[in-house]
C-alpha cells in the first residue's frame, strides 16, 4: 500500500523520526531511513535499528504513536500513485484477481482506503498482523497468492522497498517496482525485474 497505492513515504519517515527520539531516544539519520525503516512491520525495524526485538509493551506503545503521528501527518494530503485507477479497471475488466500484501495495519489500510477512495478495491489484502514473518521474508507474497488460489511463481507484485522487493522475489513473483521510494538501481539489484515511476500507460499496456 505504502509507496505504490499512494506516494506517502515522507509522512511515515517525518513520523518515525519524531517517534523514534521520543520513545526510543534514537536520533535517526537519513542514511537509516533509507537502509533499515524501509518494508517490514515496526516491531523489526525497532530490532533492525536497535538490535534487540522489542518487548509487547515496548512494540505496542511505540506502534501507537508512531502510526497515530503518521494519520495526522498524512490527513488530507494523500494522493494515489498516477495511473493506479486506469490499471486497477483493467484487471477487473479482464478479470485478473489480485491482492494487497501489506506492512500496514488494520487501522492504517483503512485510513488509506478511504482517503484514496479505494475501499471496495482491495477485497483480497494480507495485513502486517497476518503474518508471523514480515517483509522482507516471503511469507506476505506467499499468502497473498495463497489467498488468490494461485502460486506466487504465476503473480506480479509491485513493490516501492528494497525489503518488500525481496520478499515479493523471494516468493517466487515477478516483481516491477515503483521508484516513489527508492531509486530505481537499488530496486533492481534487490529483484525487480523492471522499475518504473508509476503505472502510467499499464492500462494501454493490458488492454
Amino acid at each position: 500500500m505504502d509507496g505504490v497505492l499512494t506516494a506517502n513515504n515522507a509522512f511515515h519517515r517525518q513520523a518515525w523520526q519524531e517517534v523514534a527520539a521520543e520513545v526510543l531516544g534514537l536520533n535517526l539519520s537519513e542514511h537509516d531511513l533509507d537502509t533499515k525503516v524501509d518494508g517490514g512491520r515496526n516491531p523489526e525495524i525497532i530490532e533492525r535499528l536497535t538490535g534487540q526485538y522489542p518487548d509487547a509493551e515496548l512494540a505496542s506503545r511505540f506502534h501507537e504513536a508512531k502510526e497515530g503521528r503518521y494519520r495526522d501527518l498524512a490527513a488530507g494530503n494523500m494522493q494515489e500513485v498516477a495511473g493506479l485507477s486506469a490499471y486497477l479497471d483493467v484487471l477487473a475488466a479482464r478479470g485478473i484477481p489480485y491482492s494487497l500484501v501489506t506492512s500496514a495495519d488494520r487501522v492504517n489500510v483503512e485510513f488509506g482506503m478511504k482517503a484514496l477512495g479505494l475501499g471496495e478495491r482491495f477485497g483480497t489484502r494480507v495485513l502486517g498482523e497476518d503474518v508471523t514473518r514480515g517483509k522482507p521474508h516471503p511469507e506476505p507474497f506467499l499468502l497473498g497468492a495463497q489467498r488468490l488460489g494461485l502460486n506466487a511463481a504465476d503473480c506480479l507484485a509491485h513493490e516501492d522497498a528494497v525489503n518488500g522487493v525481496k520478499s515479493a522475489a523471494g516468493a517466487g513473483c515477478r516483481v516491477v517496482a515503483l521508484t516513489t521510494t527508492s531509486p530505481g538501481e537499488v530496486l533492481l539489484e534487490a529483484g525487480a525485474t523492471l522499475a518504473v515511476p508509476d503505472f502510467t500507460g499499464w492500462a494501454a499496456w493490458l488492454g
